[in-house]
């Protein structure tokens, strides 16, 4: 999929912000779980919305699924006085977390996307970046994508999460990826 346009890179850095803003108070939140967070609203928008919140592509990382255009995006946010990023220390490792410095502007989404938004927020809440990322780490579609393959959306219909991945479920998944 990956439907990037102008307008979903504007909702996509409402929804930075959107998630940064809601997740001042959280002590887990960092670049990662940010990441993680996006990948959620966005997949499950496609699930239960039937469109992505923002159409932006997400590739398999290391750590998890990222926006690919995440980079460009952030640092676009940040030269425009939009959001920072800060360093802490986090239990004696280095913690990067997107701190907004506006608010979004919330009349890009529908009611039905926010709320998601929030659902996704307290059910990841008490999660670390790492339990955010080993979680994601179990979906089919960033399980059968290769590293730095772009993820498709249509792998959220895809299996049960709980359940081992089957060879015909991944080669389904490398299928889907081809019409990326």
């Amino acid at each position: 999929m990956g439907i990037q346009n102008q307008a979903s890179d504007r909702k996509m850095k409402e929804l930075v912000l959107y998630l940064a803003s809601r997740s001042e108070d959280d002590p887990r939140f960092s670049s990662t779980k940010l990441n993680k967070l996006l990948f959620y609203c966005d997949f499950s928008a496609y699930r239960d919305l039937g469109e992505p919140i923002t159409g932006h592509s997400y590739q398999k990382l290391p750590f998890g699924p990222a926006p690919k255009s995440m980079l460009p995006i952030l640092s676009r946010m940040k030269d425009d006085g939009d959001c920072t990023e800060v360093e802490r220390d986090r239990f004696g490792l280095q913690q990067k977390r997107v701190v907004a410095l506006r608010s979004p502007d919330l009349s890009v989404f529908s009611e039905a996307e926010l709320e998601l938004a929030d659902r996704i927020l307290r059910n990841l809440w008490e999660s670390s970046a790492s339990e955010v990322s080993d979680l994601s780490h179990e979906l089919p579609g960033w399980r059968a994508a290769a590293f730095q393959e772009v993820i498709p959306y249509e792998t959220i219909f895809v299996g049960d999460p709980s359940m081992p991945v089957s060879d015909d479920e991944i080669e389904f998944c490398r299928q889907l990826e081809g019409r990326v």
